[in-house]
């Protein structure tokens, strides 16, 4: 792990994140339910979870810092950039917490902290 930093983050998720979150989605579950999903999160309040806790539910692998996405956004938390808090679906059928939008973030918090607090929105 990293230097401990102060991550700052924006109170909700940018406007671009949902469009994105849809995109991605979409190779998971039909048009319709994607977007759904989206118009679902919009609406769900912001809580917080630990950068492990996350990877853990998710079954995904940690990007290293080598990673362009990554890079830059570790290149946002030095210089104090807040970032957008990330999008998250729980998948039941399979047990899992789908990455709508943010996976890069996490990936960037991590290095820090991984017991990082990360805001999410998630349905």
């Amino acid at each position: 792990m990293s230097r401990r930093v102060k991550i700052q983050w924006l109170a909700e998720p940018e406007a671009h994140d949902y469009p994105a979150a849809v995109s991605y989605l979409n190779l998971i579950y039909d048009v319709k339910r994607a977007r759904r999903i989206a118009n679902v999160l919009k609406t769900a309040p912001v809580i917080q979870f630990k950068a492990k806790d996350i990877f853990r539910a998710s079954g995904l692998s940690l990007l290293g810092t080598s990673n362009f996405h990554v890079k830059k956004n570790r290149e946002k938390i030095l210089r104090g950039i807040k970032l957008s808090p990330v999008l998250l679906v729980r998948d039941t059928a399979n047990g899992k917490v789908v990455i709508a939008d943010g996976y890069h973030r996490i990936c960037a918090v991590y290095t820090f902290d991984e017991d990082a607090l990360i805001p999410c929105k998630i349905v």
